[in-house]
């Protein structure tokens, strides 16, 4: 079976258990920022494991479930509760196949979250940074032949993480009180977390943060003609005269600190759309 009829089949499955919820926003929730949903009004839940064609997330702080909730004004999210990761040795259509889920269930515009490493020096473990830009270490996920049903040869990245979108979140920052800063992600494959000078290789091109995900999913919404927001927390520092050696234990333990007032944040940007 191609990739469009997988969709349709999963979508399908997706509209009957849900009772065509129709979703306008979708929601990554990367590694410790699964606790967002206690603050979303849940309508459904369904498994990864129960969706065709959907693959299952390994990574400890990744649940596996699409969360269908309702926000304050009205609007319908999904969110990701667990992302899937090139280094767990899914083929990219696989870790980039929720985002052709999303847009085929409606969804216009994505946020996207995760953990990183800072190199900028101006950062500080728990920091919140919205991304402006990307570098993409990874295979790109559109390698290979392309269906135009999708969208075209050769999308533009000019506005990668949408820049309008990119103001609502730091002016909703600034409205709440809290500090956010903005910075280039640099992606990568990963399971290894990055040697000195890896991190300061990634500072010399430009890269203010760095982490495993997020890229291939953002390279897709925009190819299918989604806006995308993204936000990064801090969970470690590298780049410098000394790169302190960090556990997945350590990056969770670090995000858990800052997620109540990211949290929050997120919320008030997704009701404030």
């Amino acid at each position: 079976m191609e990739k469009f009829e997988k969709i349709q089949e999963t979508v399908a499955y997706i509209n009957r258990v849900t009772d065509n919820y129709h979703p306008e926003i979708g929601v990554i929730l990367g590694s410790g920022l699964g606790t967002l949903v206690d603050e979303l009004n849940i309508e459904k839940t369904v498994a990864y494991k129960d969706i065709p064609n959907f693959p299952v997330s390994t990574v400890a702080g990744h649940k596996g479930q699409l969360l269908f909730a309702r926000l304050k004004n009205g609007k319908r999210v999904v969110a990701m509760q667990g992302r899937f990761h090139f280094y767990e040795g899914y083929p990219m259509s696989e870790v980039t196949f929720p985002i052709f889920v999303m847009k085929a269930l409606g969804v216009e515009k994505l946020l996207v979250s995760n953990a990183s490493g800072g190199m900028n020096p101006n950062y500080q473990v728990g920091d919140i940074v919205f991304i402006k830009d990307h570098i993409n270490l990874l295979p790109n996920p559109l390698i290979g032949p392309n269906d135009e049903r999708f969208g075209e040869r050769f999308p533009s990245m000019h506005n990668a993480y949408d820049k309008d979108l990119l103001q609502h979140c730091l002016d909703t920052a600034a409205r709440m009180g809290i500090k956010a800063q903005t910075g280039v992600y640099v992606g990568t494959t990963g399971p290894t977390f990055e040697t000195p000078s890896e991190y300061r290789y990634f500072r010399v091109i430009g890269g203010d943060a760095v982490g495993m995900s997020t890229v291939p999913e953002v390279i897709i919404a925009n190819y299918l003609g989604m806006k995308v927001m993204g936000v990064s927390v801090i969970s470690d520092l590298g780049g410098g005269e000394v790169v302190l050696e960090v556990s997945h234990e350590e990056v969770l333990a670090a995000v858990e600190k800052t997620v109540s007032v990211l949290v929050g944040l997120v919320k008030e940007i997704l009701e404030t759309l």
